[in-house]
């Protein structure tokens, strides 16, 4: 599968730039966000994001506001929640929203590249179906 672009949406800088090494170790590349509209400007400027890793706790806007948002002006991205604030109210509303799915921190790098595979598959998929 070719990689997949991504758009990691954190107020926490350290952890964005842990996660872009990670992410970088296994041959994929993404692009970061310190907000939820800075993650709505970037969407709107790059077309090419195929996935939104998005944190749910965030000053502003926050993930979940984001998270409808990405839906309503790009319907096909697919987005994984990954966030250290987890609790089922959150989760529930996030998967009703159209999150892919919905992980907690810390997780595993491989359990992360493991969502990211099965979503791009998904999001491609959707594509050619659409399409």
């Amino acid at each position: 599968m070719a990689t997949a672009n991504i758009l990691l949406v954190d107020d926490e800088i350290p952890f964005v730039e842990t996660v872009t090494k990670r992410l970088l170790k296994r041959g994929m590349h993404s692009l970061s966000a310190g907000s939820g509209e800075e993650a709505l400007a970037r969407l709107e400027e790059d077309t090419n994001i195929e996935i939104v890793i998005l944190d749910v706790k965030m000053p502003g806007v926050d993930g979940l506001e984001t998270l409808a948002e990405i839906k309503r002006i790009a319907p096909l991205v697919e987005v994984i929640i990954l966030t250290g604030h987890a609790s089922v109210e959150s989760a529930i509303k996030g998967m009703r929203l159209g999150a892919f799915d919905y992980l907690v921190k810390p997780c595993s790098v491989e359990e992360l590249i493991s969502k990211i595979e099965e979503a791009t598959s998904s999001k491609r998929t959707n594509r050619k179906e659409s399409g």
